[in-house]
């Protein structure tokens, strides 16, 4: 089924010039399944002289026409979804019911921003005098390059991809070199629905070359990436530097707050699920469990029997509720994360350690009692450990929850519709959700605050950051 993976430059899926390539590694076995072309400054050239040939087709579409080119790719994309959603767990981990449900939600997108952007209007502004006619336009920022990671290959990009185009923009995506094939049959079902060519364009390669190459280009107008927040600091003052827009969809290390009147069970349940889903590789996973006094020991009780019942394998197999991570460098830091917070106080009270000998599995871990110098607390961990605090007051649940610079997601579950009220207002955070999950949803709004980034993803609002103004005052002659 997984077939090496080739990049798509002016229409044609090809090897990189030189047939440079990178292996493809299943991170439930270790095994190389497949190899990836690697782009060289050749291949990038030809993608943005195709990509400006295709801006300036697309444009010229009307955003009706559009609109039933990305409603086809929506319908293809679903008609393949079990294919690519086996793709997609052979070479990211994720168990399969994940990965399916990342094959629909990413049609879902799609149809979307089809919608969206025959809505993208624009207004008349009464004048001063008469026979002025005074328009504010909205209009295509041009080409766009994105950077997508590896967590999820699909509906990461599909996010920037669907949006841009909607607005009427060219796409060059630079994808995950560790989980490129998924990301690559998404890119196939823009092309087979018959977008132009050269609209939608697919690069692999070293990122920061490729990033270092496309940012500064003239022909790229804005650049849209996610990904962690040192390297998105790096990229915005790149783009700055050359005065191209730029999202920015960062890390986080999101708060989740228990009060003693919350309702524990669905706490528990919908908390436990989204902590170790896709193995904790997710950016707006709840990472630090902060837990009133009141409800401290029976919240870690429930939490430790959630997290022990999962079962870890391969996400193809039958039964397999957590995937393994997605490389050896991610096991190395939940190591080194335990090690240090527990050499420093902290209890380890379930997990904590490389799960088997082959693949790249790492047990749910609960800590407790974690004390404030623990590097844990301080930086993303991006895995399957979760870290519970108790605390005792409001004021010092919202202290810890806006202590760190990022702000991406927050949680919190009470059955105070006054303190509920309080939170949406006291957290420091892009998102924020009260008594369920409630993030991510393709009409909602997706993006952080501070360190976490700026700029949104979905919804009405994601449509914004591809367009620009133009305001035109016209007199009759």
């Amino acid at each position: 089924m997984y077939q090496d993976v080739l990049l798509h430059i002016g229409g044609q899926w090809r090897a990189a010039t030189g047939s440079r390539t990178i292996a493809i590694v299943n991170p439930a076995t270790e095994e190389v399944i497949g190899k990836l072309a690697h782009a060289a400054t050749e291949d990038l050239d030809e993608a943005l002289d195709h990509a400006a040939k295709g801006f300036a087709v697309w444009r010229a579409m009307s955003a009706y026409e559009r609109s039933k080119l990305l409603r086809k790719a929506a319908d293809i994309l679903r008609s393949r979804a079990e294919t690519i959603a086996r793709i997609l767990t052979m070479e990211q981990g994720k168990p399969l019911a994940e990965a399916r449900a990342e094959v629909a939600g990413s049609a879902d997108v799609i149809e979307w921003f089809a919608e969206e952007g025959r809505r993208a209007y624009g207004r008349v502004i009464p004048a001063r005098h008469p026979g002025i006619y005074q328009l504010s336009l909205r209009e295509p920022v041009g080409v766009v390059a994105g950077f997508t990671p590896w967590n999820f290959p699909m509906s990461q990009a599909v996010r920037k991809i669907s949006a841009a185009l909607a607005a009427g923009c060219a796409f060059i995506l630079k994808g995950p070199e560790e989980t490129p094939a998924s990301c690559a049959e998404l890119v196939r079902a823009y092309a087979d629905a018959g977008i132009p060519p050269g609209v939608v364009q697919l690069v692999f390669g070293v990122p920061a070359e490729i990033s270092e190459y496309l940012i500064p280009h003239p022909v790229v107008k804005k650049i849209s990436f996610t990904g962690s927040t040192v390297v998105g600091k790096h990229l915005a003052a790149l783009a700055g530097a050359h005065m191209k827009r730029a999202t920015m969809e960062l890390g986080g290390h999101a708060p989740a707050l228990v009060f003693n009147d919350a309702d524990l069970d669905a706490a528990v349940n919908v908390l436990a699920a989204n902590k170790f889903r896709n193995a904790g590789q997710v950016c707006i996973a709840p990472t630090r469990f902060l837990v009133q006094e009141g409800v401290y020991e029976p919240f870690l009780e429930k939490f430790i029997a959630k997290a022990e019942a999962l079962k870890l394998g391969d996400g193809l197999a039958d039964g397999t509720t957590m995937g393994p991570l997605a490389n050896p460098r991610r096991v190395a830091a939940m190591e080194a994360f335990v090690a240090d917070a527990v050499s420093k106080g902290a209890s380890l009270r379930t997990g904590g350690s490389r799960a088997g000998n082959k693949g790249y599995f790492f047990q749910p871990t609960v800590l407790a009692d974690i004390p404030a110098e623990a590097r844990v607390l301080h930086e993303e961990p991006f895995g399957p450990l979760a870290l519970v605090l108790p605390f005792a007051t409001f004021e010092d649940a919202i202290a810890e929850s806006n202590r760190l610079p990022y702000g991406l997601a927050a949680y919190a579950f009470t059955r105070s519709n006054a303190t509920a009220t309080a939170l949406g207002a006291a957290i420091e955070s892009g998102m924020i959700g009260i008594n369920h999950h409630g993030l991510a949803l393709t009409e909602t709004p997706f993006g952080g605050i501070k360190d976490s980034g700026y700029g949104s993803e979905g919804g009405a609002e994601g449509l914004e950051p591809y367009m620009v103004t133009k305001f035109v005052s016209q007199a009759s002659s």
